[in-house]
């Protein structure tokens, strides 16, 4: 059965590694064209195979080179032949070794373009920053009521009124930095509850826990946006979460008095929700966490104003979540749940520009919530700078 896939190689070696990897990549064309009884490789079907396997073709002038050596070929490069009655010589066995070693190189070469294939369609697109897909009608706002029934969840220990809650307020405020050169820290990215984790979180490995999706948006705030970014690691909940709020107390205003120049703080959370219930939306192709911004109030509806728990940046905190939640809003729908207010004061009163983010929950997984922290910074960026 001559040879028309290696220019040159027309004997038996180069027959036998053309006829099975043949029999093993086209199986249909292989039956079809030895029943035919014809002798000759149809030109198409070579043609083809080199194509796929470009490693066939490359085998051949090395296996022609090898034969020569071996002196299985004649001054001339033609082949001695064989006889149908005689037998393969002893000397045959090395050459269907490396027949062997072709046909698994081909084999191989084959299944590691399909598995790059595989690869380079399963893996998740770029983030991209979003255009301004729509615009909160400010105008409806100034409704309390319908501000409050579409941009907030109002715990039951808690309560407020249409003073606090007022557009005019909310908007006006300018959340921008004054410090806009970031020769200084700007802002600071701490965890009350660092031991909170995801559905694929390792044991005792903070890189997979809220603490390192913090660390991933400090990375991206840094070197994206250029802020000045401190990523506390501080531990306040290892034994308890009970008293983690007044425990983080000391640690905040050790930074805080080491870099006065801190404009924004940012305590990252990690909520808890029925398992059922998945906090999850598509940001460009990317499988996100959903997130939500939560404000002390520090009062109750069973006491009132909490004297000792009292807040002067409470109009700031709720003027800049709000900014964060129209601007999520109108860039990417869909990635924020409402606006939480609770009765305490959850360490918000250190400096206007706090903001304790609930990031997905328990059953989001760590891949998710990295993917939160790109609209997060953008969002964050666009309402700092000024920009929205």
């Amino acid at each position: 059965m001559p040879s028309h896939g290696v220019s040159g190689v027309k004997g038996a070696l180069a027959g036998s590694i053309q006829e099975r990897a043949y029999r093993t990549y086209f199986p249909v064309f292989s039956f079809v064209w030895k029943d035919a009884g014809t002798g000759e490789t149809p030109a198409f079907l070579a043609e083809i195979f080199e194509r796929v396997f470009p490693l066939y073709g490359y085998a051949g002038s090395v296996y022609a080179s090898s034969q020569a050596a071996a002196g299985v070929f004649g001054v001339d490069g033609a082949s001695p032949g064989l006889s149908e009655d005689e037998e393969t010589p002893a000397q045959d066995e090395g050459v269907l070794e490396a027949e062997n070693d072709l046909i698994e190189a081909v084999k191989r070469e084959n299944e590691n373009g399909n598995q790059e294939e595989t690869d380079a369609s399963d893996a998740e697109p770029e983030f991209a920053e979003a255009k301004k897909a729509d615009s909160v009608n400010m105008t409806e706002l100034s409704d309390f009521d319908t501000l409050v029934s579409r941009f907030y969840a109002v715990d039951s220990t808690t309560y407020i009124d249409r003073e606090q809650l007022n557009i005019k307020k909310l908007t006006e405020k300018d959340m921008s930095l004054a410090q806009k050169d970031a020769s200084k820290p700007q802002i600071l990215i701490y965890h009350t509850h660092s031991q909170e984790g995801f559905a694929d979180s390792a044991a005792g490995d903070d890189a997979t826990t809220i603490m390192g999706v913090g660390e991933r948006l400090a990375e991206i705030l840094r070197e994206k946006y250029g802020y000045n970014v401190i990523h506390h690691m501080g531990k306040y909940d290892v034994e308890s979460r009970d008293h983690a709020y007044s425990n983080a107390e000391p640690g905040l205003e050790a930074v805080l008095a080491e870099n006065p120049s801190i404009e924004v703080i940012i305590d990252l959370h990690r909520d808890e929700v029925p398992e059922e219930r998945r906090l999850v939306t598509e940001v460009g192709g990317r499988q996100t966490a959903q997130f939500m911004f939560f404000n002390g109030l520090s009062r109750t509806t069973r006491t009132g104003e909490i004297e000792y728990l009292k807040n002067p940046y409470l109009e700031e905190n709720l003027a800049f979540s709000f900014q964060m939640q129209r601007v999520s809003c109108e860039y990417y729908p869909g990635i924020t749940r409402k606006i939480y207010l609770k009765g305490y004061r959850y360490n918000m009163h250190y400096r206007g520009k706090t903001l304790l983010i609930e990031l997905g929950a328990q059953n989001n997984t760590l891949e998710e919530a990295m993917n939160a922290c790109d609209p997060l910074a953008h969002i964050l960026h666009l309402v700092l700078s000024g920009e929205e």
